[in-house]
């Protein structure tokens, strides 16, 4: 069956829902893709299972602002080998639609603000800065000095906002596990930090909450940055 075809006028009408309501929706595929695996199987299965998201996206006929957010990979013992074998698959096979859609985050153990801009430079892949994950795995970069850093590789407005992810650490678990809910304390600094680095390169940046309890964070997040955008 071809599910695009079935399926074709309810995604059409999604898609025309989703771009009338201003929204904007991003696809975060799973750890088993992995473009620089040293097995072709798996780079081959992980750009398959990329395709079928790019397809999604482009069956609702959403812009190319909506995007297919993956990480860097493995290292395999050697991390500029490996960047590089990221580099060379995602030019050889990862087809023009596709490359338009995707973007590549930050992690918290393997892939740094600095890896995933050396990978941007040779791909031209725009980077989904998380901060959290910059607090774990940096190179004693300032906060203020990543999020000037990764709205650069940004092609506005073709790829839209650049995109933050923003969570901080569940208290008394591993490090790099999000908290279960907002704290507002630490959310309302960084907010402030988002609005001076979003003036000074004169840009919107699109923020998504990577907190367990969702909603209710996201609508507590709401309300505490129409007082922040008042007050400035």
């Amino acid at each position: 069956m071809d599910w695009s075809d079935t399926f074709k006028v309810k995604l059409r009408e999604i898609g025309d829902f989703i771009t009338q309501n201003n929204m904007r929706v991003s696809m975060h595929p799973d750890q088993f893709v992995i473009l620089n695996s040293k097995s072709k199987d798996i780079v081959k299965n992980s750009i398959r299972e990329l395709e079928y998201h790019c397809e999604l996206l482009d069956s609702m006929n959403l812009p190319y602002s909506a995007k297919i957010q993956i990480h860097g990979g493995g290292v395999y013992g050697d991390k500029q080998k490996a960047k590089k074998n990221f580099i060379h698959n995602f030019d050889k096979f990862v087809k023009v639609g596709l490359k338009k859609r995707l973007v590549i985050e930050n992690d918290d153990r393997s892939y740094s603000l600095k890896d995933s801009l050396d990978i941007n430079a040779e791909t031209g892949i725009p980077i989904v800065f998380d901060t959290f994950h910059h607090e774990c795995l940096s190179n004693g970069e300032t906060m203020r000095q990543a999020l000037s850093s990764f709205i650069k590789t940004w092609n506005y407005p073709t790829d839209g906002n650049p995109i933050i992810d923003y969570s901080t650490q569940n208290i008394g678990e591993r490090r790099g596990k999000h908290a279960k809910t907002l704290d507002k304390n630490h959310f309302i600094y960084m907010y402030n930090e988002f609005l001076r680095v979003a003036k000074e390169n004169k840009v919107d940046l699109d923020i998504m909450l990577e907190i367990k309890d969702k909603e209710k964070s996201a609508l507590s997040a709401l309300t505490m940055t129409k007082t922040l955008l008042k007050a400035v």
